[in-house]
């Protein structure tokens, strides 16, 4: 797709702009205590402020209360037709796959028990198109206004990418010799490798990245109650404070649970090799690989420590390098 060709395709996408994505959708439960539990289960959170007569929702579950479930929302509700028929555009154009990319959220008022969740979308944006690693698409931005008894709660923008994959990435996956044939034939060429994904810097995390350009660890300190946190946000989760600083770790950690990854195999990557959510001796976690040790080998108390790895010109990422008990 070239010329006006390409310029007349991006005229009907953009056509789509401002289009309502979902209607008049309504959750399919109350804000609920029972699931507020659940959540903080998963994610290990034992903030008082969600449990009890006056608790309140984590704010990051604001997009879980539109979901659907398996069985969808089934009363009329949810996506539009102009939603399916710019997917069905992209896909008639060769743009099959898709990966989610990013979200945003905005967080307005609080969310308690008995709230009745209602919500509407809009597609907010498509882009010209763009070529990344993973192939050549167009990204889809929707908005979602979130709303609690009909007063706005939030809004959630989330972008995905339909792309047509990159010619030759299965083939390169497939392709691959064993991990004993690598070792004879000597280390790939740079230049023949897969650029690994670029992490997405924005203005909440772009201190830590910096950091990292410095071979630093860098975690958040609340300005008001001196609470840790990791990954990074905009504001305390124990006291709601936008005040902060950073401090950085020292590197030592154990792992506190793990994966090994063997499927799918990706360009940029080569399995099999452990990922790690590493506790931090301050306290927090973070996920990342875990080096130094066979994947096989990698248990949860594992110690470790923090190092730089440097897997292209251009990125550096921090990993954690097994260490003797």
């Amino acid at each position: 797709m070239e010329g006006s060709n390409e310029r007349d395709f991006l005229a009907r996408l953009k056509k789509f702009e401002g289009q309502p994505a979902a209607t008049a959708g309504v959750g399919k439960d109350l804000v609920n205590e029972a699931m507020i539990r659940h959540w903080c289960e998963a994610m290990g959170d034992t903030h008082p402020a969600y449990t009890g007569p006056a608790a309140t929702a984590p704010p990051t579950m604001l997009q879980a209360w539109t979901m659907g479930g398996l069985s969808g929302h089934g009363d009329g509700t949810g996506r539009t037709s102009g939603y399916d028929e710019l997917f069905e555009l992209l896909d008639g154009t060769g743009f099959t796959s898709v990966v989610a990319t990013d979200c945003e959220q905005e967080y307005v008022r609080d969310l308690r028990p008995g709230d009745r969740v209602t919500y509407d979308a809009v597609i907010e944006t498509v882009s010209e198109r763009k070529t990344t690693k993973l192939g050549t698409g167009h990204f889809v931005t929707t908005r979602m206004d979130v709303r609690a008894n009909d007063e706005l709660a939030g809004t959630h923008r989330f972008r995905i990418l339909k792309y047509a994959p990159a010619q030759g990435g299965s083939a390169r996956a497939t392709t691959r010799p064993a991990q004993g044939e690598r070792a004879a034939a000597g280390p790939e060429p740079a230049a023949a490798r897969a650029r690994r994904p670029r992490p997405v810097v924005n203005r909440d995390n772009a201190g830590f990245w910096a950091g990292v350009a410095e071979h630093r660890l860098l975690v958040q300190r609340c300005g008001d109650c001196a609470e840790l946190r990791f990954p990074w946000l905009p504001g305390c989760h124990a006291c709601g404070s936008a005040r902060w600083d950073a401090v950085e770790a020292s590197g030592r950690g154990t792992v506190y649970s793990y994966v090994v990854m063997h499927h799918p195999p990706f360009p940029a990557f080569d399995p099999p090799y452990a990922v790690g959510l590493i506790e931090l001796a301050e306290g927090v976690r973070i996920v990342s690989n875990v080096v130094g040790a066979a994947p096989d080998e990698v248990r949860i108390g594992m110690p470790v420590r923090l190092e730089f790895l440097r897997v292209d010109d251009e990125l550096e990422l921090p990993v954690f390098r097994a260490e003797a008990a």
